[in-house]
C-alpha cells in the first residue's frame, strides 16, 4: 500500500493528455484524470483517519475505565492551532466543521455519549446548536425546562447538556447555574459555550449557549470564568466589580464593569434578589482560566461564603469577515 504521503503528491498533467480516451461519463481526459486523483487523496485521508482513530483507542487504553474523552479545551485549542495554520481556497469554517465531526467520532469511541438540551421554544435553535458542536448523528434528547436537561447530566445518562444563557430577566426556575454553587461530590461544571465558530451563515442557528458537564474544564490558552457569589441583599453591581478589580481579576473582562446590553452572562454580571431570600446571588465572568484554588477567589470582598468557579470555556472564534 502506497504511504499517505506518496498519495497526496500532486499528479501533474500528460503531455498526451490530447490522446487519451474520454471517460464513460463522458468527461474530458483531464478532468477524468483529476477524478482519479480526487479517489487517491480520499484513500489517503481514510488511511490517516483509521489511523488516527487508532491512536485515539490507544490513549483511551491508558486512561482509567469509566474516565470520559470530553476534553472541550484541548478540542479547541487544536483547532486554533488548525486554524492558524490553514491556507489555500478551503473556507476555514470547513475546517471547523471537518474536525468536529471526527471529534465527535473518536469522542463517542471513548464511551457512550448522549447530549441533553434545553430547548424551551420551538425554533429557538439550540438543538441546531448542539448538532454544530457535537456531531450530527449523536444521540441527542430535548427537554422543555434546564432543570431536565440537568437532571439527565446529574444521573448519568447523557454527558453533556446544553442550557441556555443566563439572564437577569428569568425566572427563578430557570436560573439553573444557581444549582451548581452546591459543593456536591459529583459536581456539574460549565466547560463550553456556543457557538465556537462565531460568524453565523444565513440560516445558521444563533442561539446562545453553555454546555455542561459532570467533569472538570481544561484551559485551551484563551479562556474565560464564571464564579458564582453569595452576597448582601445590598449589593450592587459596581462595587461588586470593584471587589473583583481589587481582588486581582482582569478589569477588562467583558462585562467585569457592569451589565451586558442584553443582561445576559457572557459579557455581564448577573445579580439576582429573589423574593424571600435573605442573600443576593451573583454570576460573574473573568478573564483567564480560574481554578478552584485560586487564592484571588479568597480576597474578593464582600462575598459571604467562599466564592465558587463554576466553570470555564475556551473563547469563540472571531472569525474574520470574507
Amino acid at each position: 500500500m502506497s504511504s499517505p504521503a506518496s498519495l497526496i503528491e500532486t499528479t501533474s498533467p500528460r503531455a498526451d493528455a490530447a490522446e487519451a480516451p474520454a471517460s464513460p461519463d463522458r468527461w474530458p481526459p483531464d478532468l477524468a484524470r483529476l477524478r482519479a486523483e480526487l479517489d487517491q487523496l480520499d484513500d489517503a485521508l481514510h488511511d490517516l483517519l483509521m489511523r488516527r482513530a487508532g491512536v485515539i483507542a490507544a490513549v483511551a487504553a491508558t486512561k482509567p475505565p469509566g474516565t470520559s474523552g470530553l476534553r472541550p479545551g484541548r478540542e479547541a485549542a487544536m483547532i486554533r492551532r488548525l486554524l492558524a495554520r490553514h491556507d489555500g481556497v478551503l473556507p476555514p469554517q470547513g475546517i471547523v466543521r471537518i474536525w468536529r465531526e471526527l471529534l465527535a467520532a473518536t469522542t463517542t469511541m471513548q464511551g457512550p455519549f448522549v447530549i441533553a438540551v434545553c430547548d424551551p421554544s420551538p425554533g429557538a435553535g439550540f438543538v441546531q446548536a448542539a448538532r454544530e458542536q457535537f456531531g450530527a448523528l449523536t444521540p441527542l434528547r430535548t427537554y422543555g425546562s434546564a432543570a431536565q436537561a440537568l437532571a439527565d447530566l446529574t444521573a448519568g445518562r447523557a454527558a453533556v447538556a446544553v442550557l441556555p444563557l443566563p439572564s437577569d430577566s428569568e425566572a427563578p426556575r430557570d436560573a439553573w447555574w444557581t444549582a451548581l454553587m452546591r459543593r456536591d461530590p459529583a459536581r456539574l461544571h460549565i466547560v463550553g459555550r456556543l457557538p465556537f465558530w462565531t460568524r453565523r451563515a444565513e440560516g445558521a442557528p444563533d442561539a446562545r449557549a453553555f454546555v455542561l458537564a459532570a467533569v472538570a474544564p481544561d484551559p485551551s490558552g484563551q479562556d474565560r470564568s464564571l464564579i458564582a457569589l453569595e452576597l448582601d441583599p445590598a449589593a450592587s453591581r459596581a462595587r461588586l466589580a470593584a471587589a473583583l478589580a481589587a481582588s486581582g481579576f482582569a478589569a477588562d473582562a467583558p462585562g467585569l464593569n457592569g451589565a451586558s446590553p442584553d443582561g445576559a452572562i457572557p459579557g455581564g454580571v448577573i445579580l439576582r434578589r429573589d423574593a424571600g431570600d435573605a442573600t443576593a446571588l451573583a454570576l460573574v465572568e473573568v478573564a483567564g482560566f480560574v481554578a478552584e484554588d485560586d487564592p484571588r477567589l479568597a480576597r474578593i470582598e464582600g462575598a459571604l461564603r467562599p466564592p465558587v468557579v463554576l466553570g470555564s470555556y475556551a473563547i469563540p472564534i472571531e472569525a474574520p469577515k470574507s
